[in-house]
């Protein structure tokens, strides 16, 4: 890529973190109001739906690039489809923000969503597993993709609870997935992380603690949903389509978060759809570590789990799913953290 073609791109970035900026300045203006309560870690009413502006700046990068960069586009199906049910996303999840629905009403349009962007052609039909080789999924694949775009757009969206941490997290992951798509040719994901990267940088600073104004569902499941699509058009860099541990790879502790909070209220008897404050992030939060320090951890973690995914492409074959161990040793280690805190600040695990 010559510098002429990095600054172009770094211009066009910054006109649509301005756009983004301009329009949460806007929701700042003229707020949806999320009110505190028990459940929340904020104390006085604050604007939410600030994720309209990553939409919106997201929307606009791929319509320049639908209609200008045809060489950076994966086919028009897929390119159309994920770009419908990524606005479907956004609708409901701002009426959400505006109406409160019940959670089931939620995970049925996410559903319906990831079903239009695997009918579209995006999905992972084949996987390498460690000792093994390649396994053939079959009609396992597009169930795999389903579950996988359901599940990070909900590990996304469960973990927007305190200020920065989904938007600097989300932030790194995009930067990590546009330097290696950039150099491995996948113009698509690289635009699009561009696209998406420079929503969030729009985002971000009024997100800072203390935060002027929350991403809300608009914000968090969009971003949820497009970043589990990236991660099935990253498999297409490798026969084996074991680049789809990149996005896994980078969210790892989000998904690490979500995943032990609702196997352990599961196993506590609890209603997993029911609103809680008990996540790992937030428990950390309770027990007296202050919101930055916790937004920051969880940006270390990205970070860290970005260098992993930067040496992916150097690994051998068989080593390259174990690469998910080493994040995996960090987030018990954070696990093993907060549990003595909360047993030191004598915190209840179960919702209240």
């Amino acid at each position: 890529m010559t510098a002429q073609a990095i600054l172009e791109h770094l211009v066009f970035g910054a006109s649509l973190a301005a756009l983004s900026a301009l329009l949460v300045r806007l929701m700042i203006a003229f707020p949806i109001l999320d009110h505190p309560d028990h459940r929340k870690a904020h104390v006085h009413p604050t604007p939410k739906g600030g994720g309209i502006g990553i939409v919106a700046a997201f929307m606009a990068g791929m319509l320049a690039l639908f209609l200008t960069a045809q060489f950076a586009r994966v086919a028009d199906r897929q390119f159309i489809g994920v770009i419908l049910a990524a606005l479907a996303i956004a609708a409901l999840a701002l009426a959400d923000d505006v109406k409160n629905f019940r959670f089931v009403v939620k995970l049925g349009a996410q559903a319906l969503a990831a079903l239009v962007a695997v009918a579209s052609g995006l999905t992972v039909s084949k996987l390498a597993l460690p000792w093994i080789g390649v396994v053939e999924l079959g009609w396992l694949g597009p169930a795999l993709t389903l579950f996988w775009i359901v599940a990070c757009t909900n590990a996304v969206n469960f973990m927007d609870g305190l200020d920065s941490l989904v938007g600097s997290v989300t932030l790194i992951t995009c930067t990590v997935l546009a330097v290696l798509a950039g150099a491995q040719g996948g113009w698509f994901l690289y635009a699009a992380c561009l696209i998406l990267g420079a929503g969030i940088l729009g985002f971000l600073p009024f997100n800072l603690p203390p935060a002027r104004i929350f991403m809300g569902d608009v914000g968090s499941q969009f971003l949820g949903f497009i970043l589990a699509v990236l991660g099935v058009a990253a498999a297409r860099f490798d026969a084996a389509q074991l680049s789809f541990l990149l996005v896994p790879l980078l969210l790892f502790a989000l998904l690490f978060d979500t995943g032990f909070t609702l196997l352990r209220r599961a196993w506590m008897g609890e209603r997993v759809s029911t609103p809680h404050r008990t996540h790992l992030y937030q428990m950390a939060q309770r027990s007296g570590m202050s919101v930055p320090a916790v937004a920051a951890t969880h940006a270390g973690f990205a970070l860290f789990q970005g260098a992993l995914a930067l040496s992916f492409a150097g690994l051998p074959g068989w080593a390259k799913p174990l690469v998910i161990l080493p994040p995996l040793a960090v987030q018990l280690l954070w696990l093993a953290y907060v549990v003595r805190r909360v047993r030191r600040a004598g915190l209840s695990w179960k919702a209240g």
